[in-house]
């Protein structure tokens, strides 16, 4: 196990800067997931801390070493990539050990490898049969395995669970939560899919073109996004947004030109007359059903437990307004709905730079 540091890290292609001067921390034994959107760095970032990408700019460190002239095998890292690239000639066995015979290993201490890390996936029903005799999580797991065994410090992850149905990545994401449990090394995984960071990570890096926006813990990320684009980005449904503009007064509030007046949890000092802010709010913590503010309904979403509700204030919007009810609702396509966006779960964010605007419980946290 080690610890991983980024200072300073830049990448270029050519004159296109794709990484631009990262700094990361991650503890000995944490498990830290990069997210974000297509072309936004993540992968790119991987391959570096991996060596299969030379870096332009900027140290990387593993444990107390730095790394930035080392090859891949020199780094003592393992990858895991989005295609199993297992060998289909060779049986699980082999795929599991063959890395091991390469660099001369006692056979003892391969066999016992290979046992450990078979058991711990599951696997050891499977060690004889070649990868097209194994489902697609079973493979995953072999690809997995090959890593485990291996005992690397640093263990990256790109994108791991793409290439699996819905029920199988569900399954394979606990298997890797367990495996990080039982294992304790310094993980680095990369993936797309902000519910797979929201499940899985000890902190998450929210990158967007080629720079972190946020760090922090998942509830960290819900609660008090730093900018638009991580409350855009993290939750599911993504957060209800409304342009507005403060109306002062004394108070902090603003009007929306499509529900009235709203009091910001805001200090009214943090805000300037006339400035335009968007209020933001998570489907979940707007109440449907009751509250000054009416729109009308498009369509709903029933999952029996749950119910998610689109529709729009006016009809010339362009995007829906979305209600997460935590049972089952019905709301008829075409109704006027009531609904409440309770004072204490409102985000405020300056329209001109994207900034979220503290509340003043958060300030005196943060003095």
């Amino acid at each position: 196990m080690a610890s991983l540091t980024l200072k300073k890290v830049t990448k270029s292609f050519g004159a296109v800067e794709v990484i631009k001067s990262v700094d990361l921390e991650v503890r000995d034994g944490e498990f830290v997931v990069l997210v974000g959107p297509s072309g936004c760095g993540k992968s790119t970032l991987l391959r570096l801390i991996a060596g299969l990408e030379d870096i332009t700019g900027g140290d990387i460190e593993i444990g107390e070493k730095q790394v930035n002239t080392l090859t891949p095998a020199q780094r003592e890292i393992a990858m895991v990539f989005q295609s199993y690239a297992l060998y289909p000639h060779m049986s699980v066995r082999k795929n599991l050990s063959f890395g091991l015979e390469n660099i001369n290993m006692k056979r003892s201490e391969i066999d016992d490898r290979v046992t450990r890390a078979a058991a711990m996936l599951g696997l050891m029903d499977y060690l004889d049969r070649r990868p097209k005799a194994l489902s697609g999580g079973q493979r995953q797991r072999v690809a997995i395995g090959r890593a485990i065994v291996r005992e690397p410090a640093l263990f990256l992850f790109d994108e791991p669970l793409s290439n699996l149905d819905a029920k199988l990545r569900v399954q394979t994401r606990g298997e890797i939560i367990n495996l990080h449990r039982q294992l304790r090394s310094t993980m680095i995984y990369v993936t797309h899919d902000q519910v797979e960071a929201m499940t899985m990570a000890d902190r998450i890096v929210v990158m967007n073109a080629g720079r972190p926006e946020q760090i922090g813990t998942p509830l960290e990320l819900f609660d008090r996004p730093a900018n638009l684009f991580v409350a855009g980005f993290i939750g599911s449904p993504r957060m209800n947004f409304f342009r507005g503009r403060v109306t002062g007064g004394g108070t902090a509030q603003a009007h929306v030109p499509t529900l009235g007046d709203i009091a910001l949890p805001v200090a009214s000092s943090a805000l300037s007359d006339g400035e335009e802010v968007v209020i933001g709010i998570r489907p979940s913590h707007a109440r449907a059903g009751e509250g000054p503010y009416r729109m009308r309904v498009e369509y709903q979403e029933s999952l029996g437990t749950e119910t998610f509700i689109y529709g729009k204030l006016d009809p010339a919007d362009e995007e829906l307004t979305t209600l997460h009810v935590q049972h089952h609702f019905n709301a008829q396509a075409g109704a006027d709905l009531a609904f409440d966006l309770p004072r204490d779960r409102i985000h405020v964010f300056r329209a001109a730079d994207g900034i979220r605007v503290p509340t003043p419980a958060e300030t005196e946290a943060a003095a």
